[in-house]
């Protein structure tokens, strides 16, 4: 199945950039994932790929192919939407099989190709149901159907789970990948939902304002994040404000606000930069009262709230920087408000960047 290049690709809605200069490479019979925030650029670029819309400038490939100016109809591209696009006027059936007959299939052949997209999606039985007698999941199956049953080998997904609810998303998302993976599809999944990108693709582009801020595996991503944006974005991150007091070796010692001192595994920065360390929640451990121990910050408990197999805690540090906490709930003693703590990490459980020349507060806005 094809793989898919977009190289220098840039799109403009009036005076809004959509996409800016965006090159990708989409590998054969892989599930890519496109997250970010909404107005990212991420269905814009879904819908450059179908041929449903132009790009003002860059090149578009689908298996080697050159298909800027190829009609969607000949893409061989299946495109599920967010909203239930089915025909209303027809059943379950009906719509499968649309696709093979308008390409010219015999209907001998249309009906083999129904009844095995049906039997895919698990809703063989459901063949003469029209779409106002479907739950929102198995419209969604029946819109997969569709696009599978008209020969599609690029499988193009717009928010496609968006509207149904999360037992049900949850559900969709696996039989989804599934098929794609058992026909040996590439496609492309479009969503702003992080767990759902994480639990289902093998790579991630990660965008923001119509660039594309890395890419990587969900593992990567999440423990080695190549800047601010995607620390944020992928997970949760507390971020800590300091300056490089010294370097040594591998190991830097920062001055947080408010002259806490801590040390890190990355030296890369000068001495006197201003940096940003992003530290997830899990990675803080946590005692109560003071404590001395590497990386030593004290604080006090603001807020605790049960997650059933985590406790998260919110602490107000000496500093008075609030940060995030979590820690097994069935593992050592709780906190209440009020408990004073201490908490630190080790110096290679911290991500260290340069402070962005735009403010914190911009580099991490999803708008």
């Amino acid at each position: 199945m094809p793989d898919v290049r977009v190289v220098n690709v840039s799109k403009r809605f009036g005076k809004v950039v959509a996409l800016d200069n965006v090159s990708l490479h989409i590998e054969e019979h892989e599930y890519f994932a496109l997250l970010g925030p909404s107005g990212c650029g991420k269905t814009t670029l879904l819908r450059l790929i179908a041929g449903l819309i132009q790009p003002d400038s860059g090149e578009i490939y689908i298996g080697g192919r050159l298909v800027n100016d190829v009609p969607p109809e000949d893409r061989d591209v299946g495109f599920v939407f967010q909203t239930f696009a089915l025909f209303p006027h027809m059943n379950a059936w009906n719509n499968v099989i649309y696709g093979p007959k308008v390409k010219g299939f015999d209907m001998k052949k249309a009906e083999t190709i129904g009844h095995e997209v049906l039997e895919m999606v698990k809703l063989h039985e459901r063949l003469d149901a029209f779409p106002n007698e479907l739950s929102g999941g198995m419209m969604q199956r029946i819109a997969v159907a569709r696009a599978l049953g008209a020969g599609a080998k690029l499988l193009l997904l717009d928010e496609a789970l968006g509207q149904l609810d999360a037992k049900v998303r949850n559900e969709l998302r696996y039989d989804i990948r599934r098929m794609a993976k058992d026909l040996g599809l590439t496609a492309i999944h479009v969503t702003h939902d992080q767990s759902e990108a994480m639990a289902i693709s093998d790579r991630i582009a990660v965008m923001k304002k119509g660039r594309i801020m890395q890419v990587g595996s969900p593992t990567e991503l999440y423990m080695n994040p190549q800047n601010i944006f995607v620390a944020y974005f992928i997970g949760e991150s507390n971020f800590l404000e300091g300056y490089v007091l010294e370097a040594k070796g591998n190991v830097a010692s920062i001055e947080l606000r408010g002259g806490l001192k801590v040390q890190t595994a990355d030296a890369r920065f000068e001495i006197g930069g201003r940096v940003v360390l992003a530290v997830r929640p899990e990675a803080f451990s946590v005692w109560k009262g003071a404590k001395k121990e590497k990386n030593a910050i004290h604080g006090s408990v603001e807020r605790v709230t049960f997650e059933g197999t985590n406790m998260r805690y919110e602490i107000r540090l000496e500093n008075e920087d609030m940060i995030v906490l979590v820690r097994p709930s069935m593992i050592g003693e709780w906190f209440n408000i009020g408990d004073r703590a201490t908490v630190s990490f080790q110096s290679d459980k911290v991500h260290v960047f340069a402070y962005p020349e735009t403010g914190l507060k911009e580099e991490i806005a999803v708008e």
